[in-house]
């Protein structure tokens, strides 16, 4: 499978599930354009090791996911966009009452409305070329709820209906419009939780990855993001031609309950 000769933007990718799919869309022959918030020179070192270690163009672009104007700012400054892979999220948890409105507004912003306007912004490129590929990264909360998550699971299931318009208005044009909906994925991020649980409830590493973090993942394993990157380079390949405006899920048959 080649993506050789296609440019792809991945949002909030200097890190996590972001990294992970900007390595596999490279390791596929996509040339890869980064994105975060910072501007650090680790981000620029970033994007040239991964240019060099598959042999593509790699760059890395600053771009502010909850301001719309950086969003499409973002898809003119890179020159070309074949594939767009909306990752950028970031999550915050409490009682719908206690929820503070700024971090309900900041979390729609980057989740959701950052997709939005990223895709309106790769749309007409991809409407002239005949090509492209829109990549959602949702959530298993994007087809289902837990408590205190109000903000991330509204804008998660906001992504997935964005996939499904974004691929009616252009079906029959040669792109394609996906969300894939991981489970819970091991990152840095997570990585870093799993010492304060083992703490908090007097488990040791392995217990407490399957009977408390995993509890609602019926593999009890974390998906890794070399496997959620697998499924973007597979939606992005002409396999998945006819794959438009649907969800699939990487979750260890979490939606399957």
């Amino acid at each position: 499978m080649t993506l050789s000769g296609k440019t792809a933007i991945i949002t909030g990718s200097n890190s996590g599930i972001g990294l992970g799919v900007a390595r596999e869309l490279a390791r596929a022959g996509a040339a890869v354009v980064l994105n975060s918030f910072t501007d650090r020179p680790e981000d620029h070192a970033m994007a040239e090791s991964i240019g060099k270690e598959f042999g593509v163009k790699a760059r890395y672009i600053k771009a502010d996911m909850s301001n719309g104007e950086e969003c499409r700012a973002l898809v003119a400054n890179a020159g070309r966009c074949d594939i767009l892979v909306n990752n950028a999220g970031i999550q915050f948890v409490a009682p719908v009452e206690e929820f503070p409105v700024e971090k309900w507004n900041a979390i729609l912003a980057i989740n959701l409305s950052s997709a939005f306007h990223t895709s309106a912004a790769a749309l007409p490129g991809m409407r002239k070329s005949g090509w492209g590929r829109i990549v959602n990264i949702a959530s298993a909360h994007g087809l289902t709820a837990s408590p205190f998550k109000s903000a991330y699971i509204a804008a998660k299931h906001g992504v997935v209906g964005l996939s499904k318009t974004i691929a009616l208005e252009t079906a029959g044009k040669g792109i394609t419009c996906n969300a894939i909906c991981p489970g819970y994925v091991l990152t840095p991020l997570v990585e870093a939780q799993i010492p304060d649980q083992m703490k908090v409830h007097n488990m040791d590493r392995e217990t407490v990855i399957r009977e408390v973090m995993l509890d609602r993942q019926p593999s009890r394993q974390f998906a890794t993001v070399e496997e959620i990157g697998g499924t973007a380079v597979f939606l992005c390949s002409e396999a998945a031609a006819q794959i438009t405006g649907t969800t699939i899920s990487v979750d260890g048959g979490w939606t399957a309950l």
